[in-house]
């Protein structure tokens, strides 16, 4: 290893959110807008330079990459990605993950499986068919539990991620908890986030989970658990289950502290922090090849990578400008 990457905090950078892509083939109500603009393909990063940038970024200490979106499955030859990146797997990478809407995954699930991905994260905010068209403006449930199935086939761990939206499907939590538990999969519970803008106000769909845990565990014994998958959840393992329930917080309970990871866009803009606009452009000094360049940009990022985020709903404004989908889920 190099010099790792440790910022001014003493956070050791381990874990990276890469994002293949902007686009989407869903358009989730807070998430994105619903007519989104999304980049040309000839502004991402080639595959090429992800693979440059993945191997700087492993010399640099980084051990668990996440491959994100937009919907990463969309974009054209991602198993070809998947399946050089997942070679780095016990050469200094220790995982390669994805978080995906399970869309494409009826098809790809066995070759993303085949190519080294064993875990994956798949969002889903409702069990109703006519809910979940709703929440996603254009989504058919039947084919992403397809593909969820597809994925169990595979061999894969799976982890349901759910955004908790007040007044659309808080009523379905528990339901969505006793499903994962019956299926084995773990469920992460997310408050929404003020990224972006929207046309709907997320103040009324923001949803303290504090007061959702409390709900649960009217139903369930939820034991406090130091299982750790390198993001921000803290997790509690449901009893009499082998299910673990993580709760992302970043507005009821401020996770920054123990931050590990920053975020590359499609583009090779690196942020280093979800919730602010400190970043470093890494796309002129990939295409020249220069390491030295590429390293010293890093460098730059994380001695500026801020302590956290400042979301707070409720604000006219959204906390950046910048949609989820852009950043890197």
């Amino acid at each position: 290893m190099t010099r790792p990457l440790i910022d001014s905090f003493g956070r050791r950078i381990e874990y990276v959110r890469l994002s293949v892509t902007d686009r989407c083939d869903l358009r989730c109500r807070y998430c994105m807008s619903e007519q989104m603009q999304f980049l040309p393909s000839n502004a991402l990063m080639t595959f090429a330079e992800i693979e440059q940038l993945a191997d700087a970024l492993i010399d640099r200490g980084v051990r668990r990459i996440r491959l994100t979106g937009g919907e990463p499955l969309v974009r054209r030859g991602i198993i070809d990605l998947v399946r050089t990146l997942g070679a780095r797997i016990g050469s200094g990478l220790e995982e390669l993950t994805m978080t995906t809407n399970g869309t494409q995954l009826p098809q790809l699930a066995p070759a993303l499986f085949e190519a080294g991905i064993r875990r994956i994260n798949v969002s889903l905010d409702s069990l109703d068919p006519e809910r979940f068209r709703f929440i996603t403006r254009r989504g058919d449930l039947s084919r992403v539990l397809a593909g969820i199935a597809a994925a169990k086939a595979a061999g894969m761990a799976i982890k349901i991620n759910m955004v908790a939206l007040a007044g659309l499907n808080e009523d379905e939590i528990g339901a969505m908890l006793r499903w994962c538990s019956d299926e084995g999969f773990d469920l992460s519970l997310i408050e929404t986030m003020p990224l972006g803008a929207i046309e709907e106000d997320r103040t009324d769909r923001y949803l303290p989970l504090d007061a959702v845990k409390r709900r649960l565990e009217e139903c369930w014994t939820l034991l406090p658990s130091t299982h750790r998958t390198g993001g921000p959840a803290r997790y509690y393992q449901v009893e009499g289950t082998r299910t673990r329930l993580g709760l992302i917080t970043p507005l009821t309970g401020n996770f920054c502290a123990g931050c590990n990871r920053i975020r590359v866009t499609a583009t090779g803009t690196v942020y280093g922090c979800l919730g602010r606009e400190q970043k470093v452009e890494l796309r002129d000094a990939l295409r020249s090849g220069g390491r030295m360049a590429l390293d010293a940009l890093l460098d730059e990022l994380i001695a500026g990578k801020p302590l956290g985020h400042d979301f707070k709903i409720g604000r006219a404004d959204p906390a950046v400008a910048r949609h989820m989908s852009v950043t890197g889920g």
